[in-house]
């Protein structure tokens, strides 16, 4: 779109994203600041009750209760057990979700909106504390409330100043907020985060050990530092997985060879018949243990200036024990039955 006029105002798209972050900035320095002690409470407040069976209910209106349905998707899945109720259907038998003393986010723009203003006083009878994401402090719904959270914005990011657009990413980030504080109040785990999510990749990186992902020794190309490189290269043919373990006397791993070592050999000698493993091989490669997860060797691949795409397994000795490809990390396990955390 390049930074044609996107609104009457001669608006761009650049500027639209800096409303919207200029009202996240207004945000944070309400939570170091005034709004630091009513954060705080509400935090106690879902702690204390989320001690018995209950859960979390949020609510919100139209833009503001598709903002509440993923907190609670966010708050489900940090630790928080939560759920989306809809106000409208509320008083037509979804009160019913309750058990007493469960605590309810009302998450609401203006604090006007007369499906909420109706159900809060009826939220009394279940003993819920009162959580409110209203961008209006002074609004109606502001005085039934234990617990006010300040969302509040300077204006909107579309040139009406009408859109939700600012407010409902302002609303956002506090929910975002409270579940993230929730989830290290309660010292909610990498572990337990990977039993809630066992679908899809982040279930896998999170649930997954290397070993049971890995390409165990028989399926891998092993050689002696000083194998002739054409070995090496027939070898790594024979097991094609894009890498070879060298291996010393004891089993320890002495290198690591990748097509991309034997690229850059071939391209800088023109004779290799005197070459060995050893001229190829990179002496200190980066390794990961068995019983790493699939999200530690990701990390390990990824998180660096030059991303490698396989990794050799070794033992608490250094022995070589395989090797791992990012390919077999989107995989899953070899064998079939994934060993999981």
């Amino acid at each position: 779109m390049g930074n044609r006029d996107s609104g009457q105002d001669g608006l761009t798209p650049a500027a639209l994203v800096r409303t919207e972050a200029a009202a996240l900035e207004a945000l944070a320095v309400r939570l170091d600041g005034a709004m630091a002690g009513d954060f705080g409470r509400a935090v106690e407040l879902v702690v204390r009750c989320g001690e018995g069976r209950g859960r979390v209910v949020v609510t919100g209106m139209g833009k503001s209760g598709i903002i509440a349905q993923k907190i609670a998707a966010t708050l489900s899945s940090t630790g928080s057990p939560a759920l989306f109720l809809h106000p409208a259907e509320a008083v037509h038998g979804d009160l019913g979700v309750y058990t007493a003393g469960d605590p309810t986010v009302l998450v609401s723009k203006n604090g006007s909106s007369e499906e909420l203003r109706t159900l809060a006083p009826l939220l009394r009878d279940f003993n819920s504390p009162l959580i409110g994401i209203l961008g209006s402090v002074s609004s109606p719904l502001a005085a039934e409330l234990d617990v006010l959270l300040d969302a509040s914005i300077e204006r909107e990011a579309d040139p009406n100043n009408l859109a939700p657009t600012a407010s409902a990413i302002t609303a956002l980030a506090i929910g975002h907020a409270l579940a993230i504080a929730l989830m290290c109040a309660r010292k909610f785990t990498p572990e337990e985060f990977g039993r809630l999510h066992p679908g899809g990749q982040l279930g896998r990186n999170l649930r997954l050990f290397v070993r049971a992902a890995m390409h165990a020794e028989d399926a891998v190309a092993r050689v002696a530092p000083d194998t002739p490189l054409r070995d090496v290269i027939i070898a790594m043919t024979r097991k094609p997985l894009g890498a070879a373990c060298v291996v010393g006397p004891n089993g320890t791993l002495a290198g690591f060879i990748t097509d991309g070592d034997l690229r850059r050999v071939l391209t800088n000698h023109d004779d290799i018949r005197t070459l060995r493993a050893e001229d190829a091989m990179t002496r200190h490669p980066v390794t990961i243990g068995p019983g790493a997860t699939l999200g530690e060797a990701l990390e390990l691949m990824e998180r660096r200036e030059s991303q490698i795409s396989v990794l050799p397994v070794v033992d608490d000795a250094g022995r070589a024990l395989g090797l791992v490809r990012l390919h077999d990390l989107f995989l899953g396990s070899q064998r079939g039955s994934p060993e999981i955390l």
